[in-house]
């Protein structure tokens, strides 16, 4: 794929975007309403969550029929609207694809339920042990056993998340060709775009042994290295014939060799890789159902790491803070009151002057943050609604629980987006599926009336189609040591030319002492959230709360 340096990307969540038929669910055709919109945000292509036909035991990542639109949604002839009406502003759509599991009611379980020999071979069913326990003693990532009852057999299923999302097995090349023929299905309806979901579990061995501890648990299903085989293929009998495609793997608990392998050209595997490491650094010894601040130090580590790494073995990252999974990154990261809008600036420049292909997901532009429930009444996701129970049952208080599903929940980027202050955030007529909160001071029509986000999120759009040290430069981080500030400088290997990134996490002024290299040299400001003015690199300065800016040398 060609200049993905020059690209941004925008998520959509199909069911919180815009509700046009008022049923309190958003919808393909408020999609089209919202074209206006989608049009001033000079984006290169958008990633819908999943609309294919689901029971939504988990929001769609449950497929029962991956060639139809759920009606929910839609009908093929409104996609096929979206897909020329985004073509017509020179959008383009990337589409969520499942396939390591598919729905318990898709057709191909329920021949294989049936007893169709065929289809019984598309999924993992293993008889329990002779002692009658499970198959093994994977646990799933929603809680409890990863395996479920085969219908009256004697046999079960391996489900590695909901019982509902039965694990396809890719040993058997019929599934693997079954794949292939969707995405070429969706590649004849003009579509060019593909996000894999967790791609990298899907090379399990044929023999699923007993696990020793839960990381080594990990280790027996995710990135395998038959994955970068089965990827290889994929790109080679499907998106890979056409030389616009932009695909990205959701990478679980991958690796920088592992991503590296995924994402570099030669290789002709993927454009580029989700991973999710930075989005643990407020995870109390690894668990995400705590509630602690979090370590910036380790953030620090990690994109120097990722960042660096990647650009030396020629790999590829896709940048992001927030997508449908994570709370929002300005309630993690930065302030949600008196520096709400200083604080999401500043998160958008550290992030999006790094090499990588940036996402934004929708409302982020906007500065959303996460909802303020009063219960649990008010969330429906499944994982959050397990882990309340987990941790009420494991002794602790209800209160303690909730405190921490309201920092960490999925619904929270969920809420539907504020298009004005009204009542249901102009997003429906009628009660939403999930609740709107604090759109009286959060909403598109105040953004773009006299916001200062959206706006800002625009001038680093353009600096990234503009500015080569952006979209193809190498990055090098510095000031590893500072406590509060991230630093790093873009550089090109034809060019003298250097850019240099700083961002102040904290709400303190901070000294900031500068590596004698870049000191007395000329510079150019690119961008500021703050009122600096500089023509020259200081031996040091003083940054403000929450600020950032980015000079060329």
């Amino acid at each position: 794929m060609t200049d993905l340096g020059k690209k941004v990307i925008y998520q959509i969540y199909p069911k919180s975007f815009y509700d046009s038929n008022n049923d309190g669910v958003g919808d393909i055709p408020g999609i089209i309403q919202k074209i206006d919109y989608i049009k001033k945000l000079h984006v290169d292509m958008i990633w819908f969550n999943p609309f294919f036909v689901s029971p939504q035991k988990d929001n769609g990542y449950d497929i029962a029929d991956y060639y139809r639109i759920d009606p929910r949604f839609g009908t093929m002839a409104d996609f096929e609207t979206l897909v020329t009406k985004l073509k017509e502003i020179g959008v383009g759509v990337m589409l969520d694809m499942v396939f390591n599991h598919c729905s318990t009611e898709n057709a191909w379980f329920q021949k294989a339920l049936a007893g169709d020999k065929k289809y019984q071979k598309f999924f993992y069913l293993r008889k329990g042990k002779a002692d009658g326990s499970l198959p093994n003693n994977w646990q799933s990532k929603f809680g409890g056993p990863a395996w479920a009852k085969f219908g009256d057999t004697d046999y079960y299923y391996l489900h590695l998340y909901d019982p509902s999302q039965a694990d396809l097995d890719w040993h058997n090349p019929e599934v693997r060709q079954e794949v292939f023929k969707v995405i070429n299905f969706w590649r004849s309806k003009g579509v060019q775009g593909f996000r894999f979901d967790v791609i990298n579990v899907t090379g399990k061995a044929n023999k699923l042994v007993d696990s020793t501890d839960p990381v080594e648990e990990k280790s027996l299903y995710t990135d395998t290295p038959v994955v970068h085989k089965y990827l290889k293929e994929m790109n080679a009998a499907s998106f890979g014939q056409d030389p616009d495609s932009v695909t990205v793997g959701e990478m679980s608990s991958t690796t920088i060799p592992n991503s590296i392998e995924y994402s570099k050209p030669s290789e002709h595997e993927l454009s580029m890789v989700f991973t999710f490491h930075h989005l643990k650094v407020d995870y109390d010894h690894g668990n995400k159902w705590s509630k602690v601040p979090f370590d910036f130090m380790k953030l620090k580590q990690l994109f120097t790491d990722w960042q660096e790494k990647m650009d030396q073995g020629g790999g590829w990252n896709a940048l992001f803070w927030n997508n449908h999974d994570q709370p929002w990154a300005l309630s993690r990261f930065g302030d949600t009151g008196k520096y709400r809008i200083k604080s999401a600036q500043m998160l958008a420049t550290a992030l999006h002057l790094m090499r990588g292909t940036p996402y934004i997901y929708m409302g982020e532009e906007l500065g959303m943050i996460d909802p303020d429930y009063s219960s649990m009444d008010s969330y429906v996701d499944v994982e959050s609604k397990n882990a309340f129970k987990e941790m009420t049952a494991k002794g602790m208080s209800p209160d303690q629980a909730f405190e921490i599903i309201k920092t960490k929940s999925r619904d929270n980027s969920r809420v539907p987006m504020h298009w004005d202050s009204s009542k249901y955030a102009g997003f429906s007529t009628v009660k939403p599926w999930l609740m709107p909160t604090h759109q009286d001071q959060i909403n598109v029509q105040d953004e773009l009336d006299h916001g200062q986000i959206f706006n800002y999120y625009q001038r680093l759009i353009q600096l990234r189609k503009t500015e080569r040290l952006v979209s193809d430069g190498h990055i090098k981080m510095f000031l590893k040591d500072d406590p509060e500030v991230f630093a790093y400088q873009r550089y090109l290997d034809d060019s003298n030319e250097r850019l240099l990134v700083f961002a102040n996490f904290y709400s303190r002024h901070h000294l900031l002492a500068i590596p004698d290299e870049f000191q007395d040299k000329p510079c150019q400001l690119l961008i500021s959230n703050d009122q600096r003015e500089i023509s020259t690199v200081p031996a040091e300065l003083e940054m403000n709360p929450y600020e950032a800016f980015a000079i060329k040398l």
